[in-house]
């Protein structure tokens, strides 16, 4: 699966080339691919550096053998990944998640403010995804809050991050751990593209809350297990004969 916050970057992007009227000018990056090194986006990892005349001397891609290796070692290591250095994600979302709580508002009103806390999280990235995409500065003004909530919400990947992080800011006593975030993002990347999706029992609610309110269809599965007979049942199933045309 492509970098998730390389996923967002181009679903922000392709909002606004579709709000404008430019269809054609949309990235057409697929989200599954076997392209080496997909899994880190150029904004923050700029790959191996070999020098191309060193890389064309070869049969084969070296980036694509080293990305391989690395993913499959990665995979059977036992040993578990110490955590990153801490950003403070979770002890701001700890202290918004409380401030909800004894907001005397609706679910509604609650939303809102989830959404404005969204989006200034995600404002540098909308902004620079606007100009990129030609959005005039003064148009994108003129869009605001609503328009830039509306680029979000219709986008698979960063829709369902923003559904997931709703469904979790409005559950009363919420307790936010520091994985929740790396969690939500890679997982509202997969299930916005894929057709199966495992993960964790405290994950599974807010995915599936998410799917259902923006209309997915992800079969959502706490373990591999299921999700393996799933996909051999779909594979196994008959193929529905095509008309003509079609």
């Amino acid at each position: 699966m492509r970098d998730p916050l390389q996923v967002r970057r181009n679903e922000l992007h392709d909002a606004f080339c579709h709000r404008l009227g430019r269809p054609g000018d949309i990235r057409s990056a697929p989200i599954f691919t076997l392209d080496p090194d997909a899994l880190f986006s150029p904004i923050r990892w700029t790959g191996s550096g070999l020098p191309s005349t060193l890389l064309s001397q070869f049969g084969f891609h070296p980036d694509a053998l080293v990305a391989a290796s690395a993913s499959i070692d990665t995979m059977l290591d036992t040993e578990r990944v110490g955590e990153g250095p801490d950003t403070g994600w979770t002890a701001v979302s700890q202290r918004f998640s409380n401030w909800l709580d004894e907001l005397d508002q609706d679910s509604q009103q609650k939303r809102r403010a989830v959404d404005i806390h969204i989006i200034t999280d995600l404002q540098q990235e909308l902004a620079k995804e606007a100009a990129t995409a030609g959005v005039p500065t003064e148009l994108f003004r003129q869009w605001g809050f609503k328009g830039w909530v509306r680029a979000v919400g219709e986008s698979p990947a960063v829709g369902l991050f923003r559904e997931m992080l709703h469904s979790r800011h409005l559950n009363k006593g919420t307790t936010w751990q520091r994985n929740d975030l790396t969690d939500i993002l890679h997982l509202s990347c997969a299930a916005g593209y894929a057709d199966f999706v495992v993960c964790e029992k405290h994950m599974r609610d807010p995915l599936q809350h998410g799917l259902k309110r923006m209309g997915r269809s992800a079969q959502v599965y706490r373990r591999l297990t299921g999700a393996v007979a799933a996909i051999e049942d779909l594979l196994e199933a008959p193929t529905s004969p095509v008309s003509p045309g079609q």
